[in-house]
Order: C-alpha cells, then sequence, then structure tokens
C-alpha cells in the first residue's frame, strides 16, 4: 500500500473558481506570472502584506473580494485560461516534455536531489542564500523539462533568519515562524490516513527520534521536507530542525543526520525508488553511508557497496575556500556513529578515513566524504571547478588515504 500527501488547508471559495486552492498549493504559480496574477488581483494590498503568499491570500481575502471576481467575466477568462496550462503540465506523458523528446532514457528515472534548503519562494522561507536558490532552481526547471525529480530537505518551521534594519541603521535578525496552514506543505500520510513517520537513532540507548514527512508541489516536482517537531520525540529533539543552519556542531551534525539518513529512510518508506542520488553540498554526505548501509546489510561487502553507490551519485562542491566546509570532531563521530560503522563492515580507523582530508587534519569532512563515495562531481562554475580539484587533488586523485573501494580512480 502507497502513502498520499493531506492537505491541512480549509478554503472557503465560490464554486467557479474553487480550483484556485488546487493552484496555491502547487508553486508553479511561482513562476508563472498569469497564475500569479490571479491571486494577486484578489487585493493587491494584502498580497503584498502576505509577502506573496498564495495559500495566505485565500484564507485572509474578504469573501466579497472572492464573490466579485468570481462574477468577473475578465478575472474568469483568464482563470480558466490559466487551469488549461495547469492541466496540460501536469497531465502532459512523458513522451511529451522536453526531456521526453530529447533524452527519452531519462523520462522514467527517477533523480533524488538532497540539499540543505530549497529557495523557491518567499513564502517558503527555507533558504538562506546562494546555495538554496539553485537548488530551487533546479527543481522549477526540473519541472518545465519534465525530468522526474524529488527533492529531499528539512522542513525548518522557524525558516531562516530575516533581517530588518532600525530607524538609526543597524541591523536585526528576526526569526520566523512557519503557520503551516498558511504554507503550501501538506503531509504525508499512510493508508489509513496516519501520518507517515520514519525513524532515526543519534545515539545508543536514546531513544529512536520519529520524522513527519511533508511535500511541497512545484509544477511536476515534489520536494519532501523532515520534521523533527512530533508528539512523542523527547523534547530536546523536537528543534533539530526547527531552523537552518542554527546552533552548534552537534547541532549541525544532528540535522545532516536527519536530512542523509532519515531523508533515504523516508523515500524508502514512500516506496520512491531513484536510479540517480545528488547530494546539493556536503550537508547531505550522510545518505551515501546510508545507502552503503543497505547494500552491505543485503549481502555485499564495503568495497562493492562503496562502488554500486559511486555509480550513481552525483556530489556539487559549492565552497572555495577550506574554511567554509562542515568539519566534524571525532568525538562526535563516535558519539553518533560507533553503532553505525559496524554495519558498514568497518572498523572506527576505517570509517573515520572516509572523513578525513589533509585540510582538516583528524576532523571529518562532509566533502571529503562525499567525493570519496560520489561517482560524478560538479561545481558551480568554471574557475570553481578548477579551485575545487586543486583543493582536493589527493582525494580525487585517490591518493588520500581511504578503505578500500571508495576512492575515484
Amino acid at each position: 500500500m502507497g502513502t498520499a500527501s493531506s492537505s491541512i488547508h480549509r478554503f472557503n471559495l465560490p464554486p467557479r473558481i474553487t480550483r484556485l486552492a488546487e493552484l496555491a498549493e502547487n508553486l508553479w504559480w511561482s513562476w508563472s506570472p498569469d497564475a500569479t496574477s490571479l491571486f494577486e488581483d484578489l487585493d493587491p494590498r494584502l498580497w503584498v502584506a502576505l509577502e506573496q503568499n498564495a495559500v495566505a491570500m485565500l484564507q485572509r481575502v474578504r469573501d466579497d473580494r472572492l464573490l466579485a471576481v468570481a462574477n468577473n467575466a475578465a478575472y474568469l477568462c483568464r482563470y480558466d485560461d490559466v487551469l488549461t496550462k495547469f492541466d496540460r503540465m501536469l497531465t502532459a506523458p512523458p513522451d511529451q516534455t522536453w526531456v521526453g523528446r530529447h533524452e527519452p532514457e531519462l523520462a522514467h528515472r527517477a533523480v533524488a536531489y538532497f540539499s540543505a534548503e530549497f529557495g523557491i519562494h518567499p513564502a517558503l522561507p527555507i533558504y538562506s542564500g546562494g546555495l538554496g536558490v539553485l537548488a530551487g532552481d533546479h527543481t522549477k526547471t526540473a519541472s518545465d523539462l519534465g525530468l522526474p525529480l524529488i527533492g529531499v530537505s528539512l522542513l525548518y518551521r522557524q525558516g531562516y533568519l530575516r533581517q530588518r534594519l532600525t530607524h538609526d541603521g543597524w541591523q536585526l535578525d528576526v526569526p520566523g515562524n512557519l503557520e503551516l496552514w498558511m504554507e503550501p506543505t501538506n503531509q504525508i500520510v499512510n493508508p489509513d490516513g496516519s501520518p507517515l513517520l520514519v525513524e532515526v537513532q543519534f545515539e545508543v540507548g536514546q531513544p529512536v527520534v520519529r520524522l513527519a514527512v511533508w511535500r511541497v508541489t512545484l509544477g511536476r516536482v515534489a520536494i519532501y521536507l523532515l520534521d523533527a517537531d512530533v508528539d512523542g520525540n523527547p523534547d530536546w529533539t523536537r528543534t533539530i530542525s526547527s531552523r537552518l543552519y542554527g546552533g552548534d556542531q552537534e547541532h549541525r551534525m544532528r540535522q545532516e543526520i536527519i536530512l542523509g539518513i532519515g531523508g533515504v529512510r523516508a523515500l524508502r518508506a514512500m516506496n520512491i525508488a531513484p536510479t540517480c542520488w545528488h547530494a546539493n553540498e556536503g550537508h547531505a554526505g550522510f545518505h551515501l553511508l546510508e545507502r552503503v548501509r543497505e547494500l552491505v546489510h543485503g549481502g555485499d561487502i564495503f568495497a562493492a557497496a562503496a562502488t554500486r553507490v559511486r555509480a550513481t551519485t552525483v556530489f556539487t562542491s559549492h565552497t572555495p575556500v577550506p574554511a567554509g566546509h562542515d568539519v566534524f570532531p571525532p568525538y562526535l563521530v563516535d558519539r553518533y556513529f560507533n553503532h553505525f560503522w559496524p554495519g558498514l563492515g568497518l572498523s572506527r580507523d576505517e570509517f573515520l578515513d572516509l572523513g578525513r582530508s589533509a585540510e582538516s587534519g583528524d576532523g571529518f569532512n562532509m566533502t571529503a566524504l562525499s567525493l570519496r563515495l560520489a561517482g560524478h562531481r560538479n561545481a558551480v562554475s568554471a574557475r570553481h571547478g578548477e579551485l575545487t580539484r586543486e583543493m582536493w587533488t589527493a582525494i580525487l586523485t585517490g591518493r588520500g588515504r581511504s578503505p578500500p573501494g571508495s576512492t575515484a580512480a
């Protein structure tokens, strides 16, 4: 039996324009100007005040405004045209998309795209900068082209800090607070209607942490967001996924365990079987270890499992300076992975070698891990690619200290 998404939104719309609700829950409208104008024209001032949030708009706009547009012939003509385009996009067979016409072998091969942030629209503030904007643009482009991409990230209920200026010019960082009933998010549920929950364990002897899964839809593409704020979880765990890039190194490691290990388990629980996996920066590196663990559990030795994972993995590096890469001290790796490396068939030292680099000393470097276990690597520009090759020459040429089978030829 499969899972499904369950809408948490309640709209009271006139029958003639009831599909505005469906449109609001699919962020395709955010890069379709004709669709955007349908929401803006309900109340332009309110639209600005709500930061162009279509779900919030339908919750807050006055009933008389909804009735007015539902009886406005010009508005209804535009509404019908937008929905015709929307339906055509959603129902187009794979062979009628750009990918289907030009790269037909990719039309049915799902790509799992793991990223700590996705910059989709200000209405969903789960991004901070260029890394997230790139991820968001990739998802929108994948939808337009018909590439079956699946995003994986975290649901940051406090979003990222918003910057405000005081009257005397000082900058203030103001934390956000997502009200999910005002966001384009729908919860993934089991066939019986109960929330889908996946589990991760941080430390031996500690309770497992259950993660809810939320779906954001962008045209043909879905992004799945993991959420630790679940009833029954220990209090200290419920805020792990609350804020993007918040907290100390230990907090960051917990977030990356949720993203990587929890993300793979969420896709498995939804019966999603990617043929290609993409890690957008080292934050997602732990997903590589979880996939290796699955294969070792199925009977492979580590070297064979690592080779299979490398063949189906792409890694994008963004950071051109050593100080910008996540490096975790060995004591944190011991604390959170001493129960994990036996499942890989590795000793402690062999496991630590996966993340070692000359630049990081004894630290566990997430970029080093990702470079070793991803067979396809890229950067964000030609010049950045040159800098990255210079920075990671030892690992890229196989001269770095690594467990057998984990380094590229």
